[in-house]
């Protein structure tokens, strides 16, 4: 059923699973469609987009591309969906990680029998402040990057979304939740990558 087959021109692999597409015109109405498929019992690595723009440059090259080109496009680059909650805690946990590493840095190099209370407290807050700066500004640069992806996609007439289905039942499944979230073009094509 899921037999490998490799198109040996472009030294592709799909496989002989049917995929479900649409594309969609805004990040909140994509986000709402796959917490529905995973509700229902899609994986995640069944569930992709289209990769970002390095990725794209290296499969297709300058070439000027929209979504609706890339829908039956086995070329197209893949990745992940990423969730706003991910980023979130990414972005957290980089401006709190540089946050922590600066103030055990300082609290380490005061913490001696000669330092007072009041010493070390300060050097805390003076090495975690850069730091947790620093953690701020690589966390909005995070999340800029993670717009900019989405943005991009819209720009080039939405975003796509593919999902693995492995019978017909959850092609008919697939296909209502896309569609039932605003997903423009959704059909499904006998092969996946």
């Amino acid at each position: 059923m899921t037999t490998p087959q490799t198109q040996a021109e472009d030294h592709l692999t799909i496989i002989n699973v049917p995929e479900a597409v649409g594309v969609f015109d805004t990040f909140e109405t994509l986000q709402a469609a796959f917490y529905d498929l995973r509700a229902v019992g899609f994986h995640h690595s069944d569930i992709s987009l289209l990769g970002g723009e390095k990725a794209l440059k290296d499969t297709l090259g300058d070439k000027f591309w929209q979504a609706p080109d890339l829908e039956d496009d086995p070329r197209a680059p893949r990745a992940h969906f990423v969730s706003e909650e991910a980023m979130g805690e990414l972005e957290g946990a980089i401006a709190g990680g540089f946050f922590f590493v600066g103030s055990m840095i300082a609290a380490a190099a005061l913490l001696t029998p000669a330092s007072t209370l009041v010493a070390s407290v300060a050097a805390i807050a003076i090495g975690g402040t850069p730091a947790a700066v620093i953690g701020t500004l690589l966390a909005r640069r995070v999340d800029k990057h993670h717009r900019d992806y989405y943005e991009n996609q819209i720009k080039h007439g939405g975003i796509l979304m593919w999902v693995r289905t492995r019978d017909k039942t959850r092609e008919d499944l697939a296909v209502k939740i896309l569609k039932g979230h605003s997903g423009r073009d959704v059909h499904v094509h006998d092969w996946s990558q």
